[in-house]
């Protein structure tokens, strides 16, 4: 859907006009989406082949089959311009057409003609706007109508006419259109309107220019074309966020974007953009002196926890998606129609279930309590509250997954005001963004779940359908571990679960009869085979046990790229991004490597991709750092060294008698086996190591009660504590980095390397594939340690590799250079001088 707010006009395919809804997305979406496709691809083919005789196609005129169909309609002040395939045209004796959609139902046939209607209304609105167009271009004809029902699995049909009802059911459709194109106008003029507080008062050293530069940025190239995609890069501490939302805020004021989406791949990020938010649009007006200054005054907001009391509707509004499963009201969570009681005949009871209040009136609360009440209360699912809250507001913020996720970005793009040419980006911690996507694309599939699966099947499925899943079943059970699939046996697997899908298409099994986690693994085999014949991803199909098949996505570079583009403007952020030419190569944009000034200038454009480097002048010297060169920590010769390791933990201990000492090794496994020599060496020393799995509230918990218990707090780099904790900064004074954590070699390592290798050659394959992901971790841990002006943090880059100039300089800057600790008494004046 396009929408042209200014002359009153919108876009849109015929069948996303007629199912346009504000409320909870129809049943053939979501997981079975791609199945329920499949079905209705493989029934349109059969009932073209009964129409489409030799008898049929000599009389004049024939039958017409996907015919296209364009036009306009002029509905209360607006115009929509609509394009659609109508499925079939029958012609009548008399002259005139009778028009024919089919849709697929797993419903059993034959149903009352009303319960139908209600089930599916956009089925009807979908024929009446095809009926309404060809009277329009063809005046003199009389025009008739049909929905098809064809139950799957048998092929029943059952017929039901369009009716003058189903006319006047279109009307009120159009009507409520409209109703919310209004809305969306009237909230974009108050967005060219919108004021808002600076997050910082007073900008910290290095903030003074960010906003300016990210603002002219954004701004749209002279010929028109949205701007590049600009990288931000900012210290840890430094106030991106602030920096971000005021810069989205510029573009949402000046026209450039209808809608900020705001992604973190953190709920504690959540969490710090909301407040944020709340601060900025909630408080005294920007003086004048603050750079850009916002039209002074102060707005109103309506997000998460906060609700402001307000007589006039919020100048901006904002929703944070949480994950389902913390919406979820129901016994057991999975989502499934037929079986929850809370989304069971959806679209009928949300209309009057009052729900919409939610984005109608800004003083409803809106926080997670809220809505977990609200849809108990009323029977309905709390996530759909949100999703049907997303189109009213003009910032979405949630997780990568939402856009990126095949499985869950149908959450925003299915939204009716979806446009990500009117939207701007801005995508925070964005270095990890290249691994969560590969993650989203990858699979897992065993043969267990095959045989369970088989197990459940009713006893009238379909015989060939069965012994697809019985061959499929077969060739799993028989896979022994391997780094890699066989060329054959990549294709026995897709003619396999080619050959499945085309049974599930033709007679799919009574679904009500699955467990859940039957039905959910049926629909995800059309998926897997069309990740499978998807060209575009670099892959690794594997099987890291026997009957166990692994689809990994080793680079999902194509499909990041792809989706950057289309927005009308997008901002990276990171504290800690990999080199530019990594860096382009992991997003999809494939540029030379720009050649950075040292130090860079506070923003430079390289090639279709713009970087804005502000300084931070408080984080000059904030680090002391001293680089051992007594141990090797490689993997080999790293037990030689642990009573060197415990030695300098106990060392540092002494010189931080106020605080305890921040230790981040590689793997649990290395930190626990120094631990056991620290306390056989160390007795009076208490080492206490983070938890594995820890949810935020746990880590935050266990973060404060040991810097008032332990002596050495001991992180594994790459985890969330490492990488998310913010309570360090200010509070630990001695740190020390037990080696490069670089990734384990494996059958995935190894593959990606082989693949960079294609591309970069065998030195740049290794760089990219272990230094560049263990550099970034050290990187990463290290940036918590010193958060605003006046914290200081003395380090310990415990191994020798740290001094080769190939792991060096991929530290960043502050982190390169220090003092060579060659013996224990290096090591010992280090310390004394501090």
């Amino acid at each position: 859907m396009q929408i042209d707010h200014e002359r009153r006009s919108a876009t849109f395919a015929i069948g996303e006009l007629a199912a346009f809804s504000t409320g909870p997305r129809p049943a053939d979406s979501g997981p079975s989406g791609r199945w329920r496709a499949e079905l209705g691809s493989h029934w349109h083919r059969e009932k073209r082949a009964a129409l489409d005789t030799p008898d049929l196609l000599r009389r004049a005129p024939a039958p017409s089959f996907e015919v296209p169909l364009r036009g306009a309609l002029a509905h209360r002040g607006w115009l929509f311009h609509l394009e659609g395939r109508l499925d079939q045209s029958l012609p009548t004796p008399e002259g005139g057409a009778h028009l024919r959609e089919l849709k697929t139902t797993l419903d059993h046939l034959p149903r009352p003609a009303d319960e139908l209607r209600a089930a599916h209304p956009g089925h009807f609105h979908q024929l009446g706007l095809y009926l309404a167009l060809s009277a329009l271009a063809e005046p003199a004809r009389r025009f008739t109508g049909e929905v098809l029902y064809i139950e799957a699995g048998t092929g029943l049909e059952q017929s039901v006419p369009y009716l003058e009802a189903d006319r006047a059911a279109l009307d009120a459709h159009l009507d409520a259109v409209a109703d919310f194109l209004e809305q969306r106008r009237a909230a974009l003029a108050r967005l060219r309107a919108l004021r808002w507080t600076p997050a910082f008062a007073t900008p910290r050293p290095g903030q003074e220019t960010v906003v300016p530069d990210l603002v002219a940025a954004l701004r749209p190239a002279g010929d028109g074309a949205p701007p590049a995609p600009v990288v931000l890069q900012a210290p840890t501490g430094f106030g991106k966020t602030g920096v971000l939302l005021e810069a989205a805020f510029h573009a949402l004021r000046e026209g450039q974007a209808d809608r900020l989406v705001y992604l973190t791949g953190k709920s504690t990020g959540q969490l710090h953009v909301l407040a944020t938010l709340q601060k900025m649009l909630g408080g005294e007006a920007a003086p004048p002196s603050s750079p850009l200054p916002a039209n002074h005054g102060s707005s109103s907001l309506v997000i998460g926890p906060w609700t402001l009391d307000i007589s006039a509707p919020p100048a901006l509004t904002a929703w944070n998606l949480r994950p389902k499963r913390e919406h979820c009201v129901n016994d057991v969570f999975h989502c499934t129609r037929e079986r929850c009681r809370f989304l069971h005949d959806l679209p009928r009871r949300w209309r009057d279930s009052g729900l919409a209040r939610f984005h109608l009136f800004p003083a409803e609360a809106r926080d997670l309590p809220a809505l977990r009440a609200a849809g108990h209360a009323a029977g309905i699912c709390p996530y759909e509250i949100s999703r049907a809250s997303l189109p009213f507001c003009d910032v979405w913020l949630g997780d990568f997954n939402y856009l990126f996720a095949p499985a869950n970005r149908g959450v925003f793009v299915d939204q009716p005001t979806w446009d990500p040419a009117r939207t701007l980006l801005v995508i925070d911690e964005a270095h990890h963004l290249p691994a969560r996507v590969a993650e989203a694309h990858s699979h897992a599939l065993t043969a267990d779940e095959l045989h369970t699966l088989l197990a459940e099947l009713p006893d009238g499925t379909a015989r060939p359908l069965r012994r697809e899943l019985e061959s499929l079943w077969r060739l799993l059970a028989a896979l022994p571990a391997a780094d890699a699939l066989d060329l054959d046996t990549e294709d026995d697997l897709a003619a396999s679960l080619r050959g499945l899908s085309a049974q599930l298409a033709k007679t799919p099994p009574d679904h009500d009869a699955l467990s859940p986690a039957a039905a959910d693994l049926l629909w995800r085999f059309p998926a897997l085979l069309a990740w499978i014949e998807d060209h575009t991803l670099e892959k690794l199909l594997w099987s890291p046990r026997p009957a166990e098949l692994r689809l990994t996505c080793l680079d999902a570079a194509p499909v990041i790229g792809e989706q950057l583009r289309a927005f009308a403007g997008v901002v990276l952020a990171t504290a800690t991004p990999p080199p530019p030419d990594v860096f382009a190569a992991a997003l999809g944009l494939n540029q030379e490597p720009p050649q950075l000034q040292s130090p860079a200038p506070p923003s430079f454009v390289i090639r279709h991709w713009s970087f804005v480097i502000p300084s931070a002048p408080w984080r000059e010297g904030s680090y002391d750092v001293a680089l051992d060169l007594r141990v090797d920590t490689t993997y080999r010769r790293r037990a030689e060294h642990h009573g060197t390791t415990a030695a300098t933990l106990a060392a540092l201990r002494d010189a931080s008698p106020l605080a305890p000492v921040a230790a981040f090794f590689p793997s649990y496994a290395y930190a626990e086996a120094v631990i056991a020599r620290l306390e056989s060496d160390h007795p009076a020393l208490r080492a206490a190591l983070q938890p594995r799995a820890a949810d935020l509230a746990a880590q935050h918990e266990w973060i404060e009660q040991e810097l008032a218990l332990a002596d050495i707090l001991v992180f594994v780099l790459g985890g969330s504590f490492a990488e998310g904790i913010d309570h360090l900064g200010g509070r630990v004074s001695h740190a020390i980095v037990v080696g490069p954590a670089l990734p384990e070699v494996n059958a995935l390592q190894r593959a990606r390397q082989t693949a960079h290798a294609r591309q970069v050659g065998d030195t740049e394959a290794f760089r990219r594939t272990y230094l560049v992901p263990g550099l970034q971790k050290v990187n990463q841990a290290l940036g918590r340690l010193v958060r605003a002006p006046g914290q200081r943090a003395r380090v310990v880059l415990h191994c020798r590799r740290f001094a080769d100039p190939a792991y060096a300089t991929l530290l960043a800057p502050e982190y390169q250079l220090g003092h060579h600790v060659l013996t224990d008494t290096d090591l010992a004046d280090w310390l004394a001088r501090g």
